[in-house]
């Protein structure tokens, strides 16, 4: 059984975040249909084969659709005129000038939930920028929190903005969106904003705890996961290995210490005062004495010793090395997902669902792989799909 069997999704633009909560639903039994642009002469053999690997492109079914053409324009509506979802990543007014934004489809599908995924949003004086992960983690605040106090602040993946705000709000909110449809019979237009996302993350971290309380403005270099401190950082072990300790509350710090020998170094847990604050002189010191312990062992050795003993305490792996952990393995995060070209290794989804669990139906697809196919469900007659294939407006 599937949770989203008969949903039938649209994903329209190239931006790589888009493709999370189509890929989110596809998994979860939705049938996603992916617009793309048809193939050009720079598309490469080897374009086309990252994109049958895709991780946020499988489950879908891909026709390749000029939009700028009347008749490209006039497939796409009636598409969307039997889609649940829509789900687009143009700038704003892009859509609207095409003939294809949510006023103009909603009179004929009103049970459409629409969602525009945006840098700024539709609206601001920002609204018509370009901007990337880096810009949004700028503007939020985020990225002024990362790094050591007077240094350039660290530039991290684009988990945050793209994927870990924009696109997972985006997904949620088309869940509550078909939710609320269930009740009411109607549609509604969402509007996903990077920046919005990645400030409601971080106003959800304890960084920002006492911003409004206290008037206490964050900075770079303190609050208790900062790195500063000793119970909460990264260590180089005697092989060069790193390890992750995070043993942040104090009975976690105190096992921690008992485990390496060092006793004497409980009291140096995490306090209230660690949240508005960087770590003082006496902590530096522990934090360094610690790490002059760590590097006496080898990573396996300390790992060995502290299985046991109830500490956060994690080897700092590279992919390479995840892939091939016994967590990962236990839990099946890799699997296989076949079709007729052959099987392709997929990163699992993360949802465990007793009745209703996400299921790897198929690989990303290669542009334009179902366009026939889909053009066919569409009523479209066969002399007629040739006619639109000759003429460019399908691929």
């Amino acid at each position: 059984m599937s949770a989203l069997g008969g949903v039938r999704v649209l994903e329209v633009g190239r931006v790589p975040p888009l493709e999370l909560p189509g890929m989110m639903l596809g998994d979860m039994g939705a049938d996603v249909v992916k617009i793309d642009m048809p193939p050009t002469e720079a598309t490469t053999p080897a374009a086309s084969r990252l994109q049958r690997h895709s991780h946020t492109n499988r489950n879908k079914r891909s026709i390749a659709l000029n939009l700028k053409s009347k008749d490209g324009l006039a497939i796409f509506r009636q598409l969307a005129a039997g889609a649940d979802v829509l789900v687009e990543g143009f700038r704003p007014g892009v859509m609207q000038r095409l003939g294809a934004g949510y006023e103009e489809l909603a009179p004929g599908n009103p049970r459409l939930v629409y969602c525009s995924m945006s840098g700024f949003g539709q609206g601001g004086p920002y609204r018509d920028r370009p901007a990337h992960d880096l810009n949004f983690l700028a503007l939020s605040g985020a990225l002024s929190l990362w790094g050591r106090p007077g240094g350039s602040p660290d530039v991290p993946l684009n988990l945050v903005a793209d994927y870990g705000g924009a696109a997972m709000h985006a997904t949620l909110a088309i869940a509550f969106a078909l939710l609320a449809r269930h009740a009411t019979g109607r549609g509604q237009y969402i509007d996903i904003a990077y920046l919005d996302s990645t400030i409601a993350l971080l106003a959800a971290t304890p960084n920002l705890r006492h911003l409004f309380p206290d008037g206490h403005q964050p900075a770079a270099g303190e609050g208790v996961f900062c790195g500063g401190y000793p119970y909460y950082g990264t260590y180089a072990a005697r092989d060069g290995e790193l390890l992750a300790v995070a043993c942040s509350e104090p009975h976690l710090w105190r096992n921690f210490c008992v485990a390496i020998g060092r006793r004497d170094l409980s009291s140096f847990s995490r306090s209230a005062a660690h949240y508005t604050r960087g770590p003082d002189r006496e902590e530096v010191a522990a934090r360094s004495q610690v790490a002059q312990v760590l590097a006496t062992r080898d990573r396996e050795d300390w790992l060995r010793l502290f299985d046991g003993h109830d500490v956060c305490v994690s080897p700092v792996l590279t992919v390479a090395q995840m892939l091939k952990d016994q967590q990962v393995e236990a839990r099946c995060n890799v699997a296989g997902v076949a079709d007729q070209e052959g099987e392709v290794p997929q990163f699992t989804s993360p949802l465990r669902m007793s009745a209703t669990p996400p299921e790897l139906r198929r690989p990303a697809p290669r542009v334009g792989q179902h366009t026939r196919e889909l053009l066919l469900e569409t009523s479209v007659q066969p002399d007629e799909i040739d006619r639109l294939i000759q003429t460019g407006v399908v691929a």
